[in-house]
Formats: C-alpha cells, structure tokens, sequence
C-alpha cells in the first residue's frame, strides 16, 4: 500500500484493515454518514492525546473536534458527493493552536469517510 499522505487512495484506505491503518505514519479518523467515529488510528491517538476507546463510537464534528464542525471541513463531507482534497489548517481545541494539513477522503462507491491529519515538524 502507497502509505503517503498525499498518495495512499481512497481505494486503499477502505481496503486496509485497522492494523494497516494503526502503521500509517499520520493520523487516520474513519466515520461514516452518520458521523460517529469507527475508526481512529495509534497516529493520531499519540498525537491527540486520545485513545480509540474514547473516540470511537462518538460523533467526530460533535463530541470529538469541534473545531471542525464549519465550512471547511464538515459542511464539505455534507455537501460534496465525491472528495479528495487537501487542506491547510489549525486545530486549536484544547490545545495550542497547531497548524495541519488535512486529507478529506469520501467516494460515491462506499459509506465511509476518511479523514487524514498531517502534523507539520516543529
């Protein structure tokens, strides 16, 4: 599997299984239309400072990132039917604001979705 964050595929992600996901060297958040979580990888655990069991299960835009519940990223995955984009951003709950790059992942050929988050070296 291409284990970029740039280059690894919607196909990809959907395909791989959480231990595949648990290796990816950035943070994976899988949900579905619903928005509860279903996936959250050891990446973005480490980095968020919140484990799997906390997460998942709970609605990502709500009980999870907040921060993100706007229109550049939620209202995206509400509005857009296929997506694949790459974004600048900076999470700011509960922590100092730290800048991202995140990877907002939906296909017409599944339910799930996927967000990706690219911590930038300090």
């Amino acid at each position: 599997m291409s284990q970029t964050f740039e280059t690894v595929s919607f196909e990809e992600m959907e395909a791989a299984n959480e231990a595949a996901l648990d290796l990816m060297p950035f943070g994976v958040i899988g949900f579905m239309p619903d928005y509860l979580v279903t996936f959250y990888n050891a990446a973005e655990s480490k980095a968020a400072g919140l484990s799997a069991s906390r997460v998942v299960g709970k609605h990502f835009f709500h009980e999870v990132a907040p921060c993100m519940n706007n229109f550049m990223v939620a209202q995206r995955f509400e509005d857009e039917q296929k997506l694949d984009d790459i974004i600048e951003y900076v999470l700011t709950l509960r922590m100092r604001p730290t800048p991202v790059r995140l990877r907002l992942m939906k296909s017409t050929a599944s339910t799930k979705r996927f967000l990706l988050v690219e911590r930038k070296e300090k």
